[in-house]
């Protein structure tokens, strides 16, 4: 009997950033729910928090909700849910807007940060258990 697969949010407007962090991801044995804008993501987050072992999500979306608004929902929801953040020009305002414990990658970065960064999260979190 396989064990569920540990689910990520993954929050990018850019399509093919997200195919491929969303491949990157589920290579490494993640399974990925995505979201192409903050206000979708927090939406999802408030129907399935309980479902999901981390956040990974852009700062710069289109709409009203950015991607600190996504961390700091998650956080609301669940005070312990692993939150990475992914910026290219937003990242001078992660000590002032990002949640605590939370981990900022600069774009561009090799993916093999991405999985680094969320194993991390999630193992810290879980004692030790990754995906």
């Amino acid at each position: 009997m396989d064990l569920p697969k540990s689910r990520v949010l993954l929050v990018e407007d850019e399509a093919m950033i997200a195919m491929a962090l969303e491949d990157a991801l589920t290579e490494a044995g993640f399974a990925v729910e995505l979201a192409n804008d903050a206000a979708t993501a927090i939406d999802q987050l408030e129907r399935g928090h309980d479902k999901v072992v981390a956040v990974v999500t852009d700062i710069r979306m289109p709409g009203s909700h950015s991607g600190w608004d996504v961390g700091r929902r998650a956080r609301e929801l669940r005070s312990d849910i692993p939150v990475i953040y992914c910026s290219g020009d937003k990242a001078s305002e992660w000590s002032a807007q990002g949640v605590p414990g939370s981990i900022m990658l600069h774009k561009p970065f090799a993916l093999a940060q991405l999985i680094t960064a969320v194993s991390q999260l999630v193992n810290e979190r879980s004692g030790g258990i990754h995906p």
